[in-house]
């Protein structure tokens, strides 16, 4: 199913429900299965834990709307999750990562297809990130109470506040899903959303691989010695999190984990030289840990380690991004796409240093957007001027 299959049914007053059983949940998505798409959120906590602890789910279609107590004693959320894997609903989400993740943790499966309202804000130039309550604002007017966001939603009974507060997520949704979704056909822009979905439901985006955990890190280390403990650092931490069920943070910190890599402790004296570990964190079970990860650094054969690809330099790099950075800006402006969408300050990087870098905004619609200008402006055969107090592009070929 692709967005232009979506046919909008009329928008009306929900009836609102809480389920509590198994029953009820069956027999709930069997109704909203017969629509072509659902509006969808979640509620949970992750601040002690690595696992996020799905607490609430929130569904509407067109007609009705219902809270799913995921914690309700003996529930089954199976057909909950066979409903997010149903290929013939459209899930609409916003800001799908971390609901997406819940499905991917707790079914193995992924939601598709999609709609993420925040990812079809941005292609439409409402600013990068845009939160939900501001969308709803613009979008319908509307302003969302806020009071109930940050309450505790492991506590039971759910209150009445909390029922309307989570449904009234999902109604407005579907308010803000059929303004954005027109006005992607308007503009011609429903294929851009397609391709930014595939992105959400790849299950790449999903896996917690201890071995590719040093990927998330922004430390950014220049010898392979250095590389080599980090991977094995963070993969250690990873590990950690993952069988204890705790924040990775709150196992090692990410700038910590940068200085070992640095400084390669193999001795619990030398661990304990380092600022950024609190006293007497050498002696603890963690400690021996990471010493026997840092040795397992320093021991791989640097042959074996990934391929850090680097912007390559030029004489006159530094500037050529700083000009594109400025093409960026009036792009977004002039064609009403958030800038992030468009290109990241890494892709201009490796831009400014390869005509050929294989990065999204040298592919399909980005680069007949910005890219090919990118490298025109790079070569000399565009250049910027300011005319009427405002920056031009000037086609010098």
């Amino acid at each position: 199913m692709s967005l232009g299959d979506v046919v909008l049914s009329p928008l009306c007053k929900p009836d609102m429900e809480l389920i509590t059983t198994t029953e009820d949940l069956a027999a709930t998505c069997e109704r909203l299965a017969r629509h072509p798409f659902v509006t969808i959120d979640t509620e949970f906590l992750r601040e002690t834990t690595y696992y996020p602890l799905l607490c609430v789910a929130q569904l509407a279609s067109s007609d009705e709307a219902v809270v799913i107590d995921a914690l309700a004693p003996g529930i089954d959320l199976k057909p909950f999750f066979e409903l997010m894997a149903d290929k013939r609903v459209l899930k609409v989400f916003h800001a799908a990562r971390q609901d997406i993740e819940i499905c991917w943790h707790r079914a193995q499966s992924i939601p598709h297809p999609i709609f993420d309202t925040q990812v079809a804000a941005m292609v439409l130039g409402h600013g990068d990130s845009i939160s939900y309550d501001q969308l709803v604002q613009r979008i319908t007017g509307d302003t969302l109470d806020k009071s109930n966001r940050f309450t505790d939603w492991t506590r039971r009974p759910l209150s009445p506040a909390q029922v309307i507060y989570a449904i009234s997520d999902v109604t407005h949704l579907r308010d803000v899903y059929a303004a954005l979704v027109a006005d992607l056909g308007r503009r011609g822009r429903t294929d851009w959303m397609d391709d930014e979905m595939e992105v959400l439901i790849s299950p790449e985006t999903y896996r917690a691989d201890p071995e590719r955990a040093w990927m998330r890190l922004k430390t950014r280390v220049r010898k392979p010695r250095e590389l080599a403990v980090l991977i094995e650092v963070a993969a250690w931490r990873e590990r950690e999190a993952q069988t204890r069920d705790v924040p990775r943070s709150r196992v090692l910190k990410d700038d910590t984990i940068g200085d070992i890599a640095v400084q390669a402790p193999t001795t619990a004296e030398r661990l304990a030289s380092l600022r950024s570990l609190p006293k007497g964190f050498e002696r603890s079970n963690w400690g021996e840990g990471i010493l026997d990860a840092v040795k397992r650094g320093l021991a791989r054969d640097p042959k074996t380690l990934p391929h850090i690809e680097r912007p390559k330099l030029t004489p006159n790099g530094a500037a050529t991004v700083e000009l594109l950075k400025v093409l960026l800006r009036m792009t977004s402006e002039r064609h009403g796409v958030a800038a992030k969408v468009i290109a990241t300050v890494d892709d201009l990087d490796r831009i400014a240093g390869d005509d050929d870098a294989d990065v999204p905004t040298m592919k399909g619609w980005r680069r007949e957007l910005f890219g090919e200008r990118a490298l025109a402006l790079k070569h000399g055969r565009l250049a910027l001027a300011i005319e009427r107090s405002r920056v031009v592009a000037v086609d010098r070929s």
